[in-house]
């Protein structure tokens, strides 16, 4: 006889699970954040963004002040409708990687002589510290502090949407996507070079080399995805210089039909 696997049960005293339904939780990060290389598998930038949340993008902090982010297993299976099993493991799995996952930045350098030189590139952390609980189920994250100017406080140059809109995602390219178009939002078009979108997607040295493979394993995929999950109504173009593909144009709008 099969065995079935029982769902575990913690003591969550006085703790209240969040209605995903009932309260909006907003994303905020600086467009440099945006743009930058995560290095997150789906289950880690849904329990980091979850993180975010938590925080007040709009809010300084004080000299010397670094917050945590405290997230309940219920809730995460809550907001992305994953069995509380999957939920809990998903947390202790984070718990032990994402104190070595990085961000890797592209910062624009000088010119020399006429001459535009490499960007600069910045690593740094996502997180200082990262607890587990497994009695209570929950994990408490203590932000790196020089990521903090990417998180709160935000006055110009961010973006800001609904973790609502990503939830239902089950691609992290979908997910960096939808962000990459966010920050574009007022507009409605986004245009990216060929090697910003790749550094933004991680795409493979295999896949820069050969634009089919970009547009087949990440954007081909990633706007289906937004179409029929997240109600976007998306064309994109390759511009080219040349015979190679340089830019990347998209076109998006919510589609008013789509309901959920």
């Amino acid at each position: 006889m099969k065995k079935t696997r029982k769902t575990k049960v913690y003591a969550l005293a006085n703790y209240k699970p969040d209605n995903p339904k009932l309260t909006a939780k907003w994303i905020g990060m600086s467009n440099a954040l945006i743009r930058s290389g995560q290095a997150l598998n789906l289950a880690e930038k849904r329990l980091l963004m979850l993180a975010v949340s938590k925080l007040d993008s709009s809010k300084p902090l004080t000299f010397g002040e670094v917050p945590t982010s405290r997230v309940h297993a219920i809730d995460y299976a809550n907001e992305y409708g994953v069995d509380p099993n999957t939920a809990y493991e998903a947390l202790q799995v984070a718990s032990k990687s994402l104190y070595d996952r990085s961000i890797t930045m592209f910062e624009p350098a000088h010119t020399r002589q006429g001459k535009t030189l490499k960007p600069i590139v910045t690593n740094m952390r996502w997180v200082g510290r990262a607890k587990y609980h497994e009695g209570e189920g929950w994990i408490e994250l203590g932000w790196w502090p020089e990521l903090l100017p990417h998180l709160t406080g935000l006055k110009r140059e961010f973006t800001k949407y609904k973790l609502q809109q990503a939830n239902a995602l089950r691609s992290i390219y979908s997910w960096r996507l939808l962000e990459l178009l966010m920050h574009y939002q007022s507009t409605g078009t986004a245009e990216y070079t060929i090697e910003d979108f790749s550094a933004s997607m991680e795409a493979t040295e295999k896949q820069k080399k050969n634009f089919a493979k970009i547009r087949i394993k990440i954007i081909e995929p990633a706007v289906k995805e937004l179409t029929q999950k997240d109600g976007w109504l998306i064309e994109w173009e390759p511009i080219k210089t040349g015979r190679k593909v340089s830019k990347l144009r998209f076109i998006f709008k919510k589609n008013l039909a789509f309901s959920t």
